[in-house]
């Protein structure tokens, strides 16, 4: 996680991430990261070309998947270890 930059912008400091490193944290692949980013589910920043998230935008994402008790799982797309 060595590729993390600071940087101030007026008085908000922004804690950027790599794509690698916000998919570590969320615990998924790559492939996975690019498809929120592409759906719009997930903010990105393009900087050249590197593609930088603010951890913030991650941390509001993780918060908009939470699942709230009682809420049933629709489990119809997660796919069977047995076979």
């Amino acid at each position: 996680m060595g590729s993390r930059t600071f940087v101030s912008l007026m008085s908000e400091t922004i804690d950027w991430m790599s794509t690698a490193d916000a998919a570590d944290y969320l615990g998924v692949q790559s492939r996975t990261l690019y498809r929120f980013i592409d759906e719009g589910r997930l903010p990105a920043y393009r900087f050249g070309r590197v593609i930088r998230l603010k951890r913030s935008d991650v941390d509001v994402f993780v918060q908009s998947c939470r699942i709230e008790p009682g809420t049933r799982i629709d489990t119809s797309s997660i796919a069977s270890t047995t076979a």
